[in-house]
């Protein structure tokens, strides 16, 4: 049995949640979410199930998530989906799944943050908590968090994709953002842990406002630019200096040049993905490309 072949259907997750939790298996399931490595079905009113379903790297992303994000939710200031427990791949569905808790809010790619004091500041605080050394054997990042230049072939290819696809107004202005990032010195501070994966899907809000982080597959440790990004990515026009005033210890002058770059190449693919949605291609998600679009124009409005 492939992965392909797999249907999941909320008959399929009470079935496998009465087999391995059957203290579990009086509540009711209904379809939370499909994400873009796993879907999501809520168990209940303060739980949900999370299963690999569109990529293979998923099921690694389930175990790590499992292994470390409850060690580090309790200092976290925003709700998290704390992984409850983990279950081992069967006859019924070969790969493995997570119970954690249920995190309410609306994504971001569909609710965007309007609040924007109070979101700058509770995003500022979330990331002073969360980016703090990493123990040894923290996992890497996936590309995520090492030296922005290790990336400069595939941000080529995805800005001459989006030029070809009359995505980009000004190819120029994208230019000149990524050549400051990538020229800005490196990090040489220890290696702090990382959500990795701070786009708008994964971030929840509720009245305009940032109420939740989901989605830690990615957590890795890194260089704290790359969750910077999320600044620009996120927070209406004019957040920035409301963030950095928030977010302790103050961001050295090199780190604030890298985050714009690890920004501008989220929202080349964010555009990218959003018009595959657009055009019902393979990997496509329409909701993606209005915020992937506010933050490119965001971002090259800082250098004219």
């Amino acid at each position: 049995m492939s992965h392909a072949e797999v249907e999941i259907t909320a008959e399929l997750v009470a079935d496998l949640v009465r087999d391995q939790h059957p203290d579990l298996a009086d509540r009711p399931v209904r379809l939370g979410a499909r994400g873009w490595d796993n879907q999501l079905w809520r168990l209940g009113d303060d739980l949900a199930v999370r299963l690999p379903w569109a990529t293979a790297s998923a099921d690694a992303l389930l175990r790590k998530e499992y292994s470390w994000l409850p060690t580090l939710a309790p200092r976290l200031p925003l709700p998290v989906p704390v992984p409850q427990r983990l279950a081992e791949p069967s006859e019924r569905f070969p790969r493995p799944w997570l119970i954690t808790t249920w995190v309410p809010g609306t994504p971001a790619d569909r609710a965007p943050v309007t609040r924007a004091a109070d979101s700058a500041t509770s995003l500022a605080t979330f990331l002073t908590a969360l980016h703090q050394p990493a123990r040894s054997g923290a996992p890497a990042g996936r590309d995520r968090g090492g030296p922005l230049a290790d990336l400069t072939g595939g941000f080529a290819k995805a800005l001459t994709s989006a030029i070809e696809r009359g995505l980009i107004d000004d190819p120029d202005a994208v230019g000149a953002i990524w050549h400051d990032a990538v020229t800005a010195p490196q990090w040489t501070g220890p290696a702090l842990w990382l959500h990795a994966d701070l786009h708008p899907a994964n971030v929840l809000t509720a009245g305009g406002a940032i109420c939740g982080v989901i989605d830690f597959g990615d957590l890795c440790a890194g260089d704290p630019a790359y969750d910077l990004a999320a600044v620009w990515l996120l927070l209406p026009e004019g957040s920035t200096d409301h963030f950095y005033a928030a977010y302790q210890p103050a961001a050295d002058t090199a780190t604030m040049r890298r985050a714009p770059g690890w920004a501008i190449a989220r929202a080349l693919g964010g555009i990218l993905i959003g018009d595959a949605g657009v055009h019902g291609r393979p990997g496509g998600k329409p909701t993606w490309g209005p915020p992937a679009h506010a933050a490119l124009q965001r971002l090259t409005a800082t250098i004219h």
